[in-house]
């Protein structure tokens, strides 16, 4: 087997091939997750000639420069550098306060409702869940919740917040709104911890940097894979004090790292090279969506599509999310199913317009056969 990276054979170092830096995988167009993109040819070279040392004790040099690297893109004192985003979440939570606080969250914020119930388990925090708009707290809510605290309630702890916010589809929390929740946050006693997963997408969004989209948090964390292209990897970053405490909370996760340069390279590429062609994936996103929400019996919320994310909704249909997607996927087209009636589809890097263009021809025809009917006479 060889690796081809842009057309040109290279020994098979790795065990799969690819095409333009992508996973060949038959010809299916995998829309499920940006945790799907592989890394570039310079990350998998990076990795090769990365200096190396201890990272759990004189310190790895390529991961101290990776830390140093994130935390100044997002405008912070120090990093640290996670194997997860949901590590980084764990250990910023379980370093911001101590268990039987409580943490207040979006309702389908992803820590929350997708992290496997770590913030309970892992952080023994009490969730007070917040109605929202398109991923942005109801600041009503927010001040109603944060009140909850005190005397005879549970000690104040931390607001969580989510930009871009994965449920909503990929929508943009403008950094106006970050500063009132902030704000809110600050009068109550609570720390602020943004769950920044993909937040360089929504500083590409909006035409800013992430710096300014953090600025009122005390933490953020944030994913060197997903649009990034990284293999592996997630940077908490916040006060330097904070950070050496979240060093030791990583280690009693068993988080601690060894010779992690290997990993840690990539990152430092993801940071400085693939941050602008975001916006690739953001108009590919609309190309999509727009014929999708188009058709008889599909509806997309056009407005929610402000990054790299889809949410289909199949309800007008009479079927769920799964029986859409299991028809789909034989055609050669996989979306990620919820558990109602949303399908999600994630543009990245190594999907192309060509991809894009010939998923819609398939979801139309598709359409047209309606499959589902014929399965259930």
């Amino acid at each position: 087997m060889t690796i081809l990276f842009s057309g040109t054979e290279r020994d098979d170092l790795f065990g799969f091939e690819t095409v333009g830096d992508q996973l060949m995988t038959d010809s299916v167009i995998d829309l499920r997750s940006d945790t799907l993109s592989l890394p570039t040819e310079e990350m998998l070279q990076s990795t090769l000639t990365a200096a190396l040392g201890d990272d759990s004790r004189d310190g790895d040099p390529t991961v101290l420069e990776l830390e140093a690297l994130g935390a100044e893109m997002v405008g912070k004192e120090a990093g640290l550098f996670n194997p997860s985003g949901t590590m980084s979440n764990l250990v910023a939570m379980r370093t911001h306060v101590e268990p039987g606080a409580t943490a207040i969250v979006e309702q389908s914020a992803h820590l929350y409702g997708a992290e496997i119930g770590g913030i309970a388990a892992a952080c023994g925090l009490l969730v007070l869940p917040v109605p929202g708009h398109q991923g942005a707290m109801d600041l009503d809510e927010l001040r109603s919740a944060s009140r909850r605290v005190g005397v005879l309630f549970p000690t104040p702890g931390l607001l969580c917040l989510e930009n871009t916010h994965n449920a909503a589809g990929g929508t943009v929390i403008s950094p106006e709104h970050t500063e009132e929740a902030c704000a809110i946050a600050r009068e109550r006693g609570l720390a602020v911890h943004l769950d920044g997963a993909r937040i360089f997408n929504a500083a590409v969004a909006l035409g800013t940097d992430a710096g300014t989209l953090a600025r009122h948090a005390d933490t953020l964390s944030f994913c060197l894979s997903k649009g990034l292209s990284a293999p592996i990897g997630s940077i908490l970053a916040g006060p330097k004090k904070f950070i050496d405490r979240a060093r030791l909370i990583r280690r009693a996760m068993g988080g601690t790292l060894r010779q992690a340069g290997v990993i840690a390279a990539p990152g430092i590429v993801a940071l400085k090279t693939l941050i602008p062609r975001l916006a690739e994936d953001h108009s590919n996103a609309r190309l999509f969506a727009e014929p999708v929400a188009g058709m008889d019996g599909l509806s997309v919320d056009l407005d929610t599509v402000q990054s790299n994310i889809i949410n289909l909704d199949v309800s007008p249909l009479g079927i769920d999310a799964a029986t859409f997607a299991s028809h789909l996927d034989p055609l050669g087209v996989r979306g990620l199913p919820g558990m109602g009636s949303i399908v999600r589809f994630v543009t990245y890097r190594g999907i192309t317009r060509n991809d894009i263009e010939k998923s819609i021809s398939v979801i139309r025809e598709m359409m047209a056969a309606r499959p589902w009917n014929t399965a259930t006479k």
